[in-house]
């Protein structure tokens, strides 16, 4: 078997880093201030969205799980067994074990930008399943990655199931999400399956409500950002100025997390200087909310064909399974 700690794939941290570097200084740059989510991510993020994961106020986690746990079953029947399971997004890997029981896969690469909170979350999973081949790899999933490069030479990865639960695909613009889902279809390659978790739209205050906690955790996931700035940017911000906003967009169907200026301030980034008035915002996330038209529309202008949706019982969560077109369909 191949574990963890052997097998890592790293991007390089250095080019991570830059990256991180580059898209917060872009942001900062901009008119209206905004840093890509997933940069919330660094090991102290990761731990706090599990904690967000098992909030009171936060359902999408639990009812996945349920739709998951109760239609696993047709889920295995849909997918198959013996394929290469990429889960995109992997964190702390909560539900994988369901989907590793039902389609009995040929080998498991997690993708997560977190290394560290990748590699402690991919030991269990190697207690559990001594003779699967589990290959965990640190990189930005928004790009193409290699998948044959990292699987133990001579296996056969032909027919690969792409894993991306949790609504993920939410907090991306629908561009940014139509160029991630042909990406995920490169990474995967023809005659793959995507098993993808989608958020529905619900009433305006059970939304809020699961992005701004009665216990502050996601106010302190959305400031953490503002501390690995100042951490690993020599950023300045003052984060007792910044105050954590979620709000209903019903014009573009998407919970929004803003960090608030809470009076006029300068602060510095690598060098450079940015000003914010009072009440100006750093928006950090986009949640965006689906029906079953829009989540249809979004998988075809990506390049994915839906075959089978999973709901739970109360319409809050669906669990999408689609097939790659080929590329003279997706065109």
């Amino acid at each position: 078997m191949a574990t963890a700690a052997s097998c890592l794939s790293e991007v390089p941290r250095d080019a991570l880093q830059a990256q991180f570097r580059a898209e917060v200084l872009q942001g900062l740059s901009q008119t209206r201030k905004a840093i890509p989510a997933r940069w919330f991510y660094d090991r102290r993020g990761s731990e706090l969205f599990e904690e967000i994961t098992r909030l009171d106020e936060y359902y999408p986690t639990r009812t996945e799980i349920g739709i998951l746990t109760d239609r696993q079953d047709e889920i295995a029947r849909a997918v198959g067994s013996g394929r290469v399971i990429v889960e995109f997004g992997a964190g702390s890997a909560t539900k994988t074990p369901l989907l590793l029981d039902a389609a009995a896969p040929s080998a498991y690469v997690p993708i997560d930008i977190s290394g560290d909170f990748l590699r402690d979350a991919c030991a269990p999973l190697e207690d559990c399943y001594p003779e699967l081949p589990i290959v965990p790899a640190e990189a930005d999933f928004m790009q193409p990655i290699a998948i044959d490069a990292l699987l133990p030479e001579g296996m056969e990865c032909e027919r690969r199931l792409g894993f991306f639960p949790g609504s993920t695909i939410g907090n991306m613009e629908p561009r940014a999400a139509i160029d991630l889902l042909r990406s995920m279809r490169e990474t995967l390659g023809p005659g793959s399956l995507l098993l993808i978790g989608m958020d529905r739209v619900k009433p305006r205050p059970v939304l809020e409500a699961a992005y701004d906690d009665a216990r502050g955790v996601t106010a302190a996931f959305n400031l953490n950002l503002a501390a690995r700035i100042n951490r690993e940017l020599d950023g300045s911000l003052p984060l007792d100025a910044l105050r954590h906003r979620a709000v209903w967009n019903d014009r573009h169907a998407r919970i929004e997390m803003h960090l608030v200026a809470q009076r006029d301030m300068g602060f510095e980034v690598c060098g450079r200087r940015f000003d914010m008035d009072e009440g100006e915002t750093i928006h950090t996330e986009n949640s965006h909310k689906y029906d079953m038209r829009s989540a249809s529309t979004l998988l075809l202008g990506g390049g994915w064909e839906p075959l089978s949706t999973w709901c739970d019982a109360d319409d809050r969560f669906m669990v999408v399974l689609a097939r790659a077109m080929s590329d003279e369909l997706s065109a």
